[in-house]
């Protein structure tokens, strides 16, 4: 089990869930990082008393350096402050939960570090995953998926052979509109997407969520994570999120992680392995919870079409994808673009910008960058 964390993100709700695990475990909070949020910030500071705070915000870090003057802490800011709390001396693991690629860089310098990670940044692999996964071999670094259908993966593999393995099955919820067709799709409002009925997350995520492009792009970070090529991924939609994921081996046999929903059980498990701690996540009762499965509407989430064309490429497909659907979740959230309209956008962003090679993290970035222009200028 670690001894000393540093948090990216830690006023997002991983990153707050992160702590509480943090303070049940009794562990060392070494360093914070937040974007601008100076009141939940200063009381996390003040909580858990970490040697360094980042804030992503410059202003936001000037006025959290004042409030917290009384502490013996270091506050830095923008993206080279929250570098250098990801590389933070006296943290084992870094659990990375900065939302969107503004997490990349931070993870690298981990890495670099020579840090555990605890992964809960999606566009890390997203965008760069080839790239990340080569730094963390030539580190010797572990790489500990949080996400609870990567966790539930990594578990169902644990002491068995990988030549073994005929696939992995991603579960999904199936969102808040789960069973509606392509045209009943186009009147939903924004309140209406950000209904989720089993997990309680961020705007974008849930969004994200009721496309399916969540799952897409966790078929992307299974694929670099797990090292299984994505035609061997598939994904089942279980509405009730209790099967986390699943391993089909050679055989016949199907191993399940299965739980409460609840993120604490992942990101204590990324904290602890290869050990096992009592959680304060509820237990779960098999018996009240009735199981069912079956296959998602692709025609109505194109999105999951979309991002598993683009986990078979070798190009900038993934990146440009990732960053053209950030651009249009937010256009649809500002009530700028409607919800079937989301994937046309990151659809014609693939199409116009994907060839592009990917061979450094700023050719991952650019290549972000560029489809958040190209969607943003076609309104």
């Amino acid at each position: 089990m670690t001894g000393s964390i540093a948090v990216l993100g830690s006023t997002g709700s991983i990153g707050r869930q992160t702590l509480e695990c943090a303070e049940n475990l009794g562990l060392t909070v070494s360093a914070i990082a937040a974007g601008r949020s100076v009141k939940l910030a200063e009381e996390q500071a003040r909580k858990f008393r970490p040697k360094t705070v980042a804030m992503f915000d410059e202003k936001a870090a000037a006025a959290l350096k004042i409030k917290t003057a009384d502490l013996d802490c270091r506050v830095l800011s923008g993206e080279k402050g929250v570098i250098e709390a990801a590389a933070e001396a006296g943290a084992e693991t870094v659990v990375s939960a900065i939302v969107g690629t503004a997490g990349l860089k931070p993870t690298m310098a981990a890495i670099e570090a020579g840090k555990t990670i605890a992964l809960a940044n999606k566009e890390t692999l997203v965008c760069a995953g080839h790239l990340v996964t080569k730094a963390a071999r030539e580190k010797n670094v572990k790489l500990l998926p949080v996400d609870s259908e990567h966790s539930a993966v990594f578990q169902s593999l644990m002491g068995n052979r990988k030549q073994d393995v005929k696939r992995l099955v991603l579960t999904a919820s199936g969102g808040p509109f789960r069973g509606k067709t392509k045209e009943e799709l186009k009147s939903v409002t924004v309140a209406d997407a950000l209904k989720h009925h089993n997990w309680s997350m961020g705007k974008k995520v849930t969004i994200d969520s009721a496309t399916m492009m969540n799952k897409g792009l966790e078929v992307i970070e299974a694929m670099h994570l797990f090292g299984v090529p994505p035609e061997r991924i598939g994904v089942l939609v279980h509405p009730q999120s209790v099967v986390h994921s699943l391993v089909e081996y050679l055989d016949g046999a199907y191993i399940a992680q299965l739980g409460y929903p609840d993120m604490r059980l992942p990101i204590q498990l990324a904290l602890t392995y290869p050990e096992r701690m009592p959680c304060p996540a509820p237990s779960l009762d098999l018996t009240a919870v009735p199981l069912t499965f079956e296959e998602p509407d692709m025609e109505a989430f194109p999105c999951l079409a979309l991002a598993r064309e683009c986990a078979g490429r070798k190009d900038a497909a993934c990146a440009v994808m990732n960053g053209a659907n950030e651009a249009a979740v937010s256009l649809f959230l500002q009530g700028k673009t409607g919800f079937t309209e989301i994937c046309g956008l990151v659809r014609m962003a693939v199409d116009a910008l994907g060839d592009a090679p990917v061979e450094s993290i700023e050719d991952a970035l650019a290549a972000d960058r560029e489809a958040k222009n190209f969607v943003n200028s076609r309104l």
